[in-house]
C-alpha cells in the first residue's frame, strides 16, 4: 500500500506542471493582471485561471496549472492579449498598453505579446514562425486567384506541399493539428480547383479527432458549419423544427443525421448547438424550446465537453444585455442584508472595485464627485472582494465611501451573474431593476471621451419632471 501512495504521489506530480508566466508590464503598474481559459470556442466564456498585481518595478509572476497545451489570455484593465502554453513550460513576456491610434473597444482592446528567450521547441515559436510563412504566401500570391487562378492554385499546392515536408517530424499533434486546419482555412480561398463541401469534410474533418482547446481547429469547424440551417434540405430543415417544437434534442439529432457532413455524433451535437444559438433570436423558434433543449444537453449529453458548451452557450444567450431583467443578489454589511428588490425605485449603479488599486482609487475619488451632483437619483453601491487583505490605504478608501459598500465572498454569484472580469467594473439597472448598460460608462473618458456624467444627468432630469423612470 505504500509503494502504491508513493506512486499515486509520482503519477500526480507528472501530471501536475506548473507553468511560469512572468514579465513586465509599464503601462500597468498598480493594476491587477490575470490569466484567463477560453472554456469553449463556442461562447468563447473564459474562467479565471490566475490573478495578481503589477509590482512598482512593473514585473509581474504566474504559476499556474495548466493540464494540456492551450491559448490563454493575459488581461489587464480593459487590455488583453494572448499566448499558447504548455504544461510545463516557463514565459517571459512584455505586455504593452493599447496603441493610441487603436479605437477604444469596451469588450477589450486587443495588444500583442512579445516574448524574451522564447525556446524554439515552444509552441508559440512554431506557431509565429507559421503564421509569417502564411502571410508570406498570402502577401505574394493571393491577388492571383481572381486574375491568373491557375497560377494561384499551382502556388497554393507548393506551398501546401513544402509545409507538410516541413513539419513531418515534428511530435506536437497540438502544432500539427493546428497547422492542418490553417492550411484547411487557406483551401477556403475560392478558386477554380478548390474541393467541394463534400470533399473538404472528408479529407480535413471526417477523420481527424475533435480538438475541442485547438483555435485552428476551432475556427475552422465553426466557420464550415456557420449558417447550417439554409443548407439542410427542406426535409431535414422541416423535421428539425418539429424537433424544436416538441423541445426534444434527440429529435433533432435524428433529423441531422441524415445530412453527410454531421456522420460524427459528437461533431453534430456541437454543430446543433451553434444552430440553435445562431437562430435564437430570429424570432422563427420558440426561444424557451431552444433552452430547454440546451438544458436538456448541459445535463444528459454523451460528451462532458459538449454539455459544457451547452450551459455557456445558455448564459450567452440570457446574459445581461439592454432591457434584459437584472440577476437579483444578495449582499452583507454591518447594516444587515439586501438584495436587488431593496434597491429598486431608483436606476442603481453598481460599482466593482479593488480597494489596492491605484487605479481604482483614482477613479473611486472622481466618483465620489459624480456621487454629490447625482446621488439623490441614483443609488450607489460599491462591491469588492471580501478575500482582499486590505492594508491601511485601501481601509481608508473604503471608509470613505458615503453609500452602501460591501465586501463580497468570491463564491457569491454576483461575480458570475454581473460577468466582473476586471476593476472597475460598472452596471447600470433602471428603477425596476432592468439591465441598462453593461458593462456601463465610468466616471473616467472611454475611447471615444464619454462618462458616466451626462447619463446620470439626462436620468436626473427625468425624475425631476417628477417621472419614476421606471419602465
Amino acid at each position: 500500500m505504500r509503494i502504491l501512495f508513493i506512486l499515486l504521489l509520482i503519477h500526480s506530480g507528472l501530471l501536475a506542471q506548473p507553468v511560469i508566466i512572468e514579465g513586465f508590464a509599464p503601462a500597468y503598474v498598480g493594476k491587477s493582471i490575470e490569466l484567463y481559459t477560453i472554456d469553449d470556442y463556442f461562447s468563447m466564456r473564459q474562467s479565471l485561471l490566475a490573478k495578481t498585481d503589477v509590482k512598482a518595478d512593473s514585473t509581474f509572476r504566474f504559476i499556474a496549472e495548466v493540464p494540456a497545451t492551450q491559448k490563454i489570455i493575459v488581461q489587464s484593465h480593459n487590455n488583453k492579449g494572448f499566448l499558447f502554453v504548455q504544461p510545463g513550460a516557463k514565459y517571459s513576456l512584455f505586455m504593452p498598453e493599447k496603441d493610441k491610434f487603436d479605437p477604444f473597444r469596451p469588450t477589450g482592446n486587443q495588444v500583442e505579446l512579445s516574448f524574451y528567450d522564447l525556446d524554439s521547441t515552444d509552441i508559440n515559436y512554431k506557431i509565429l514562425g507559421f503564421e509569417r510563412w502564411v502571410d508570406n504566401f498570402v502577401g505574394n500570391f493571393y491577388y492571383l486567384k481572381d486574375v491568373k487562378p491557375l497560377e494561384f492554385v499551382q502556388a497554393l499546392d507548393r506551398f501546401k506541399g513544402n509545409v507538410e515536408k516541413a513539419y513531418t517530424s515534428d511530435t506536437s499533434s497540438y502544432f500539427k493539428t493546428y497547422v492542418k486546419f490553417r492550411i484547411a482555412g487557406l483551401d477556403n480561398i475560392q478558386h477554380a480547383a478548390e474541393r467541394n463541401r463534400y470533399e473538404k469534410h472528408d479529407f480535413y474533418i471526417k477523420h481527424n479527432q475533435v480538438s475541442y482547446a485547438n483555435d485552428a481547429y476551432m475556427e475552422y469547424i465553426i466557420g464550415f458549419y456557420q449558417d447550417l440551417m439554409p443548407r439542410l434540405s427542406n426535409e431535414t430543415n422541416q423535421a428539425v423544427y418539429e424537433g424544436i417544437l416538441a423541445a426534444s434534442p434527440t429529435l433533432i439529432m435524428q433529423a441531422l443525421g441524415t445530412e453527410y457532413t454531421l456522420i460524427n455524433i459528437r461533431i453534430r451535437e456541437m454543430v446543433m448547438l451553434q444552430a440553435l444559438t445562431e437562430i435564437y433570436h430570429s424570432g422563427d423558434y420558440p426561444q424557451t424550446n431552444i433552452l430547454t433543449v440546451m438544458d436538456s444537453v448541459k445535463n444528459h449529453s454523451l460528451f462532458e465537453i459538449n454539455g459544457r458548451i451547452a450551459g455557456n452557450l445558455m448564459e450567452r444567450l440570457t446574459e445581461l444585455v439592454p432591457g434584459g431583467k437584472a440577476p437579483n443578489f444578495s449582499v452583507k454589511n454591518e447594516s444587515g442584508l439586501k438584495t436587488l428588490a431593496d434597491y429598486q425605485g431608483k436606476h442603481i449603479y453598481l460599482h466593482f472595485f479593488d480597494p489596492e488599486s491605484v487605479q481604482n482609487r483614482k477613479e473611486l475619488e472622481l466618483l465620489l464627485d459624480i456621487y454629490k451632483r447625482y446621488g439623490s437619483s441614483v443609488h450607489f453601491v460599491t462591491i469588492y472582494e471580501q478575500e482582499k487583505v486590505l492594508s491601511d490605504d485601501g481601509k481608508r478608501y473604503v471608509t470613505a465611501i458615503p453609500w452602501d459598500v460591501y465586501a463580497v465572498s468570491n463564491s457569491n454569484s454576483i461575480w458570475k451573474n454581473y460577468k466582473i472580469q476586471s476593476y472597475p467594473q460598472y452596471t447600470l439597472l433602471d428603477a425596476a431593476g432592468y439591465v441598462v448598460m453593461s458593462p456601463s460608462l465610468g466616471p473616467t473618458p472611454n475611447g471615444q471621451y464619454q462618462t458616466i456624467d451626462l447619463t446620470f444627468h439626462n436620468i436626473q432630469k427625468v425624475y425631476s419632471s417628477g417621472e419614476n423612470g421606471q419602465r
